[in-house]
Parts: structure tokens; sequence; C-alpha cells
């Protein structure tokens, strides 16, 4: 009974270190993002203030949430007709300080190395057909910006009335993280790398 119960108490401190391995990957992931990713700025437009089981957060759309159709290199009737298709958006800094899509691509990366002042973020597109539309809708993953509770209402309607801009970290691979939020020039939230 007791080499039993030795063999149970080895596999329960196996998983709890599994466990324990797999939370801090995903911790030290981000935080990686944040402190070694490149910095974007983008410009945020809001959608929607309040998630009733989660507390009060922002939803936003960027500057970068609708790209030209234009701007999307390869698009044929087969890959046009793709829905949640990963898709690389080559962003530029723009003399405001605001980054702009300049190029994108299904699949992988545009060709070429993005140059100096550009960078590659990694967005899913949002809807079925590619083909005969203007822009293309995609997510990156960072459309939910959470706040302390009374708070979501307040920057939602002063969102409205003036610019409002997301310091965005973004990593090799395209990966975004939320990095700080802005009121204008005002920071209103930084995101702690831990």
């Amino acid at each position: 009974m007791k080499q039993h119960s030795r063999y149970l108490t080895g596999i329960a401190v196996a998983v709890a270190v599994l466990q324990i391995a797999f939370l801090a990957s995903m911790i030290m992931g981000r935080a990686a993002i944040l402190r070694d990713g490149r910095e974007i700025l983008l410009e945020v437009r809001p959608v929607d203030p309040r998630d009733l089981l989660r507390g009060d957060y922002v939803r936003v759309d960027y500057n970068i949430s609708s790209v030209p159709v234009e701007l999307v290199k390869e698009v044929t009737e087969e890959t046009g007709q793709i829905i949640n298709a990963p898709l690389y958006v080559r962003l530029e800094a723009g003399d405001d300080g605001i980054w702009k899509p300049v190029a994108a691509r299904i699949g992988a990366p545009p060709p070429g190395d993005p140059g100096e002042n550009q960078v590659d973020i990694r967005g899913t597109t949002l809807q079925s057909r590619l083909v005969d539309v203007p822009s293309v809708r995609v997510a990156y993953g960072i459309e939910r910006f959470y706040l302390p509770e009374g708070e979501g209402k307040p920057i939602e309607t002063d969102m409205r009335e003036r610019p409002f801009r997301m310091a965005v970290a973004v990593d090799a691979s395209g990966t975004a993280q939320i990095k700080a939020f802005y009121d204008g020039d005002n920071l209103i939230y930084s995101e702690p790398i831990y």
C-alpha cells in the first residue's frame, strides 16, 4: 500500500510541476513580447465598454483593423474565400507616430524584410470573402482592454470626443500585446511586464 501511495504522490507532484511550467511559460512568453517586442503606436476607435461577467473593458478597433484589400498580396478566388485565415500586415510608422498598413499577405509575412520603420503584425481575417470588397476586417488579439470597475463608460464617451492611442509591442513572429493606453499624450495605463 505504501508503494501505491508513493506512486500516486509522485504522479500528483509531476502533474503539479507540469501545470506550473505551462502557466510560467504563458506568463514568460507574454512578458518577453512586452520586454523585447518592437513598440508601435496605434489609433484607437471605441466599440463597447462592458462585460457583465468580467467587468469594465474597452473593446476597440484600430486604424489597422480594416486593411484595404489592394494591400493584400496574392488574393485570388481561391485564397479570397478563407475565413479565420492568418493575415500578416506590414505596418510603417507615419509622420504623426501612428503606424499604418502598407502591405499584407495571407499565411506568411509580405515578401522582403521589414524596413527600419516597419514591422509585421499577425492577425486573423474576420470575413469569409476577400474578393470584390474594399477592405479586409482583421483581429490581432488586442481588441479588449480591461479597466478598473466604473472607468469603462467614461473612457468610451471620451474616446468619441478626442483621440486615444494604444502602444503595442510586437515580437519577431508578429504576435502583439497591449503595452500602454494613452488619452492623447497622457498615459492612462501601462502594462507591467510581470
